[in-house]
């Protein structure tokens, strides 16, 4: 079943523990510190796959997890890192995250097959107690706990990636056209609504390649949700351009182009802004004389050159593709000097941010904030004293100190660093 819209949850895969351990060997009674790291838990890394070519992988599979590394164990010996998990997606999907207030913003457009970003990274390891062990701290007892990974609401839409679009009124004869012009092969009937989904073919012309995409027609009032709605004319956002199919078998050609054109402007996105040529489809079915009556009415409406074809008898077809391949290579040109001079996305979470400190909603409470910070908290195990000291004096170090009791800190306060309290001394 086709899908171009699905909202998942990923979860990268938490750090492990580190090791609290001490070697025991005969003969040497105080071996030390031994405790090994824990391993890395696993990324979200989502990857494009050119076999595919809709979502609905994602319809029965919500949730998306990554493997969580493994405790460091003695003998310095680090936990296995977790497993990443893969996320294959077709070409052309546009991957948005969900905040806390129902927003959506784009983080990546996966338009290139082979392309993969990881989406969701996974908790750093947390280091054992041989990690802290010096020549003034021979049997350090604290070891750090894993950092979870992340996790987000994730809504992915695809836009089909195609050079050129069909559009018309349901009828028109687009799925004849895509099935005569390239290797598709949709369903074709004599009746509105034969297509259902967006439908891609493989065009030849001329020892040059293009995707073309037969979109669901569309009624009066489609961006109304009338017939099967616009919600399929996100598919052609990407194209070069339009062929805009008219029947000429219709008594109102020109009633038929501009419902169309209402339509495409209505969307979300003024699609009549996109270059298109008006296509005359079935003219095996008229007479000359309509044909060429209602062409002149059609070319007076549109102001363009009007291309006659019929898919059915293959006329007209080769010079109807003829005339697209300058917009097509002229909007691949500009794509690929778009992609040379782009700036590759940054992951906000890379970024050592300041941190800061801000009154809590309660009296004698701090909030600090931070990437680093809240990073050393969240592995923090405060079942652990020489744990707990070690953060307290990180904060001292980094200056989180003087800036609380600059604000008015005082000793029995509540410092809240990533969900955790500490008692301010």
């Amino acid at each position: 079943m086709f899908a171009d819209h699905v909202e998942i949850e990923i979860q990268a895969g938490k750090g492990g523990d580190g090791k609290l351990s001490f070697l025991h060997e005969k003969y040497r009674a105080y071996g030390g510190a031994d405790g090994g790291d824990g391993g890395r838990g696993g990324n979200v890394v989502f990857r494009v796959d050119h076999n595919l070519n809709t979502l609905s992988y994602f319809r029965t599979h919500r949730t998306i997890e990554a493997g969580s590394g493994l405790i460091g164990s003695g003998k310095r010996s680090a936990g296995k890192s977790g497993e990443d998990a893969y996320v294959n997606v077709p070409v052309g999907t546009q991957v948005y995250f969900v905040d806390g207030d129902g927003s959506k913003r784009l983080v990546v457009d996966l338009n290139t097959d082979g392309q993969e970003v990881i989406l969701a990274k996974g908790g750093r390891g947390g280091f054992g107690n041989a990690h802290f062990q010096s020549s003034v701290r021979q049997a350090p007892r604290l070891a750090e706990l894993g950092e979870p990974g992340e996790t987000h609401q994730v809504v992915m839409e695809l836009k089909l990636v195609a050079d050129i679009g069909l559009v018309g009124l349901p009828n028109a004869g687009k799925s004849t056209l895509l099935s005569v012009i390239s290797n598709a092969k949709p369903e074709i009937g004599d009746y509105p609504f034969t297509t259902l989904v967006p439908n891609l073919g493989v065009v030849d012309i001329d020892h040059d390649t293009f995707l073309v995409a037969d979109i669901p027609g569309l009624i009066e009032g489609a961006s109304e949700g009338k017939g099967l709605g616009d919600e399929f004319l996100r598919h052609i956002e990407r194209t070069a351009i339009l062929f805009h199919l008219v029947d000429v078998s219709n008594e109102d050609v020109v009633a038929c182009y501009r419902t169309i054109q209402g339509e495409l402007k209505s969307y979300e996105v003024d699609l009549t802004q996109k270059d298109q040529l008006v296509v005359l489809t079935k003219s095996e079915a008229v007479t000359a004389d309509v044909l060429a009556e209602r062409e002149a009415a059609l070319h007076k409406a549109s102001k363009q050159p009007i291309y006659v074809i019929s898919a059915q008898a293959h006329r007209g077809l080769d010079e109807l593709l003829r005339a697209a391949l300058p917009y097509v290579k002229t909007a691949r040109d500009a794509a690929e000097a778009e992609r040379l001079a782009s700036v590759p996305i940054v992951d906000a979470s890379d970024l050592e941010e300041p941190w800061g400190v801000a009154a809590g909603e309660t009296e004698g409470s701090w909030v600090v904030t931070g990437t680093r910070i809240e990073g050393f908290a969240r592995r923090t195990n405060f079942d652990q004293h020489d744990a707990v000291m070690r953060l307290r004096d990180i904060i001292k170090r980094v200056g989180i100190g003087k800036e609380l009791t600059r604000l008015g800190a005082v000793p029995g306060d509540h410092v809240i660093i990533a969900g955790h309290s500490l008692k301010w001394l």
